[in-house]
């Protein structure tokens, strides 16, 4: 039986250059001021990639590795829980297209080769909203958002 697979695509408008969105994803000291992680990689293809929470543990969270890049328009990686790096099928791949738009920047992220329903799939329908919200917050303002909020009981 073969698994159902789903995907995910977000567009998000910054009014900010290609060059400083692509910056602000593949820069440690950039990803932690909107992400609270850091994605750490030589950026080559064939590279691994580690995403380390940006706090005292340092702890690795998602890894994979980098399939293609070419700064400032694409970047595109596997993407894995640390968990399962050893487990080629928990693999899906994040595709970030980022083009010049008048005086903005269009950054499409494209998350697709996901389990439907895993916990994956579930996890990034509520992370990468938060993300990318913050790091257009963070590229506008100078501020990202707290990635990590939860809402208010009612």
């Amino acid at each position: 039986m073969t698994k159902e697979m789903t995907s995910f695509v977000y567009v998000t408008f910054i009014r900010s250059t290609p060059e400083k969105v692509f910056e602000a994803i593949i820069k440690p000291d950039l990803a932690r001021r909107y992400w609270g992680h850091e994605n750490v990689s030589d950026w080559k293809p064939g590279s691994g990639w580690e995403h380390i929470r940006a706090n005292a543990e340092r702890t690795v969270e998602l890894v994979g590795k980098v399939i293609e890049i070419s700064p400032p328009t694409r970047l595109v990686i596997s993407w894995a829980n640390a968990s399962q790096a050893d487990d080629p099928a928990s693999h899906s791949r994040v595709t970030f297209e980022i083009e010049e738009y008048e005086d903005m920047a269009r950054l499409t992220v494209t998350h697709d080769e996901l389990e439907a329903g895993s916990g994956m799939a579930n996890g990034i329908k509520k992370g990468w909203p938060a993300v990318l919200s913050s790091l257009k917050s963070f590229l506008e303002t100078g501020h990202g958002l707290d990635v990590f909020a939860k809402p208010k009981s009612a």
